[in-house]
């Protein structure tokens, strides 16, 4: 069996993106690793390859972080929670004298060939990825080759060794649940985006914990999952708000998914808070746009994007750290889509 970069970093007690900038003689790393790193090679029979002639030397200028969108052909620019985090993140590069860009793909494999590009000629030194869901090819690709990346949300794979910085979004699921409880209200639904999304799957896991707490029923039909941006008629939502024994409450996964929920509430004639109340995270202008203004959990969006560009330069600097976790506090901004049922 062939040796890998993954052997050679566990002979020689380094991170595996240690073993690759060692590769590549990146001045971040000090002589005694780099040395440590080749005697493993040495030990191993490790060949690390002839560089490709595309590849680009290392530049003696700035470093520069990619910030990897998700892929969508739309979707993602028009929500506000990536524009805010890349806002944190683009602040702190230019206070350290980072650069940083932005990388977008329509798909999956658009998305990873742009990567693997900008991985290979060395424009880019280090990633954050503004998302995570369970089972991504892009961190895959990302932890095999080698690569330094963070995580703007919980790991799913590869946990003990990614740096990741996220919310409590079981905690935060959970307290936006039982504050519409306080509130007198039982039959509460749950609306959220794509389950395989970390961010979707804990803020519905912390729903179902407070229903489970407070000894409420769990009804399946009223825990849904619609796009992260709702087009058209959305049946979905009509069948949920028409039904006989439909909800009192609703906790809505995104800002964004609350508005199309608004503008189905009107079209069928339901008014908020008075039949419906809802509760909603991220906190962006949309929230404060709507009539009525919307509840929602503020998750410091700016924030996580302080922290993600802090923890991937540290890590640029320091190659030996151990991976990171960091949690960013959030909080509840009450407004008028909600209303007490006692």
């Amino acid at each position: 069996m062939a040796v890998t970069l993954k052997d050679v970093a566990a002979l020689a007690g380094v991170s595996p993106s240690t073993v690759s900038r060692t590769c590549k003689d990146n001045p971040s790393i000090s002589e005694e690793t780099k040395e440590k790193v080749r005697r493993a090679m040495a030990q191993l029979g490790y060949d690390p390859g002839v560089p490709s002639q595309t590849s680009a030397p290392l530049p003696c200028g700035p470093r520069t972080i990619g910030i990897i969108l998700p892929p969508s052909q739309k979707e993602t620019y028009e929500n506000s929670f990536y524009l805010e985090t890349i806002r944190g993140i683009s602040q702190f590069c230019s206070h350290r004298q980072y650069l940083n860009t932005v990388i977008t793909g329509q798909s999956e494999a658009e998305l990873l060939d742009i990567i693997r590009t900008l991985a290979r000629t060395g424009q880019v030194d280090s990633f954050i990825l503004l998302y995570s869901r369970q089972q991504d090819p892009v961190v895959d690709y990302l932890y095999n080759e080698g690569l330094l990346y963070v995580l703007v949300g919980k790991a799913y794979q590869y946990v003990n060794q990614t740096i990741y910085i996220d919310n409590d979004n079981l905690l935060a699921g959970q307290e936006a649940t039982e504050y519409l409880i306080r509130l007198g209200h039982k039959a509460i639904a749950y609306l959220g985006s794509d389950s395989s999304l970390m961010f979707s799957a804990d803020r519905k896991a912390g729903y179902l914990l407070a229903l489970a707490l407070h000894q409420l029923p769990q009804r399946p039909e009223l825990c849904l999952e619609v796009p992260s941006v709702p087009r058209g008629d959305c049946d979905l939502l009509h069948t949920l708000l028409k039904a006989r024994e439909r909800p009192t409450a609703i906790v809505v996964s995104d800002d964004i998914i609350a508005v199309a929920l608004e503008r189905v509430c009107l079209e069928i004639g339901l008014s908020i808070p008075g039949d419906l109340s809802i509760i909603s995270f991220n906190n962006s202008l949309l929230a404060r746009l709507t009539s009525p203004q919307l509840t929602s959990v503020d998750v410091n969006s700016c924030q996580l994007g302080i922290e993600a560009a802090s923890q991937i330069i540290n890590h640029m600097e320091n190659p030996n750290l151990l991976a990171t976790k960091i949690i960013v506090p959030h909080h509840l901004i009450e407004r008028d889509s909600c209303r007490s049922l006692s």
